[in-house]
Formats: C-alpha cells, sequence, structure tokens
C-alpha cells in the first residue's frame, strides 16, 4: 500500500512530535518531515514533495499562510490543510485563497484529524460543516454585494443604452428606440466604457450578462 507522505510544520516541538508517533502509527501514512517556520516549510516541501503538508496557520516569519501560498503555487501537488487552535473565519478563508484545501482544529479527536488527513490526499476539501455554512453565508453575502455594486455607477440613462446594447442593438437602433441621436448613444457607450474600464461593445454586452442586468431590471 502506498503510504500517504506527510509534512508537519508547527513551530512547537511537542505538538509536531505527538503528531509525529500518532500518524506513523497508521498504516497508511508516515512523516516525511517537518518544519518550525514558513520558510523552512518552504523548503521541506520542495525537498520532500509530501502528499498533505498539515500547516500551523500561526508561525514565525512570513507566517502559515504566506508558506501555504508559496507551496501551492509552487508545488500544486502537495495538498495543505491548515491546523489551528480556533475557528477563525477571516484567517480560515485567508487560508483558503492561498491554497489550503481546508483546516482542521489543533483540538480535534486522532480519528477526525486521521480522516482529514486521507481526504486531503484524495483531494478533497477538509471543513467543518459549521464553518462551512458560515464562509458560504460570507461569500453570498459578498457576491450580493459585487452585485448591487456592479452598476452603481450607471445612470438610468446608461442603463436603458446597455440593455438594448447588450441586445445586439446598433448605437443607430438605441437611438430610434430611445429617441436619442446617434451621437448621444455614442457618448453614453464610452462614459460606460471608461466608468467601468472596459474597452469595447462585446466586453459591455459580456458584463450586463456576467452581472445579471436582465434579471436586475426585471425584478425593479
Amino acid at each position: 500500500m502506498k503510504k500517504i507522505r506527510i509534512l508537519l510544520v508547527d513551530d512547537h516541538a511537542l505538538v509536531r512530535l505527538g503528531l509525529m508517533t500518532l500518524l506513523n502509527d497508521q498504516p497508511d501514512m508516515e512523516v516525511a518531515g517537518e518544519a518550525s517556520t514558513a520558510a523552512e516549510a518552504v523548503n521541506a516541501a520542495e525537498k520532500l514533495s509530501p502528499d498533505v503538508t498539515l500547516m500551523d496557520i500561526r508561525l514565525p516569519g512570513e507566517g502559515g499562510i504566506e508558506a501555504t501560498r508559496q507551496i501551492t503555487a509552487r508545488f500544486p501537488l502537495v495538498k495543505v490543510v491548515m491546523l489551528t487552535s480556533f475557528a477563525d473565519d477571516e484567517l480560515v478563508m485567508r487560508a483558503i485563497n492561498a491554497g489550503a484545501v481546508g483546516y482542521v482544529l489543533k483540538q480535534v479527536g486522532n480519528e477526525e484529524l486521521i480522516r482529514a488527513i486521507q481526504a486531503a490526499a484524495r483531494g478533497e476539501s477538509v471543513l467543518d460543516p459549521s464553518t462551512t455554512a458560515r464562509l458560504l453565508t460570507r461569500v453570498r453575502e459578498a457576491e450580493r454585494k459585487a452585485e448591487e455594486d456592479a452598476f452603481r455607477e450607471i445612470s438610468d440613462r446608461e442603463m436603458d443604452v446597455l440593455l438594448h446594447l447588450a441586445k445586439g442593438k446598433t448605437n443607430a437602433e438605441i437611438g430610434k428606440l430611445l429617441n436619442l441621436s446617434e451621437k448621444t448613444v455614442g457618448n453614453y457607450v464610452s462614459s460606460m466604457f471608461e466608468k467601468l474600464h472596459l474597452n469595447n461593445r462585446i466586453e459591455l454586452a459580456a458584463y450586463a450578462y456576467e452581472h445579471h442586468l436582465f434579471e436586475r431590471v426585471g425584478r425593479e
């Protein structure tokens, strides 16, 4: 049986010793190495190519999140699971954005930790259900705010123009529909390019669809 090779990263030697004893006793696991700082963790990941790295979220120097970012960027096959003493949503979000597949609390039971490592080795996410629910709520709130802000700088008249532009209408056709001159429509389109930092009509139409303009107008 191929064993899961694990890199332990924690600045407390006793923690590493306890983890090493536990994991080396598992028939499908072996500790390939250990590190106590972020820099050591990155170097060890390069030399050892572990399957899973258990990374303390708080480390001396650059910290566990930055070490995770470097490891996952340089060695994408290495799965990083964060070790944390408490479920700080902000730190967990930053760790996941850095490339971690999840996290485990240091106080979890041995069996739960082992299952988490096995799941990570299979490429699965490792998150506590209650934290997952909170994080999903935060993500949805962020997405909702992004949707609300998507057209914040666009005037009502520009929105009218954008609706028709996204349907493939030319400036002349839009002008006839809205009782505007073709030049005025062109000015509105140019203004939206500048406000939304877009370069052409295709990008503008794509932006409208990406941010659900038609659904938004239908609700209003």
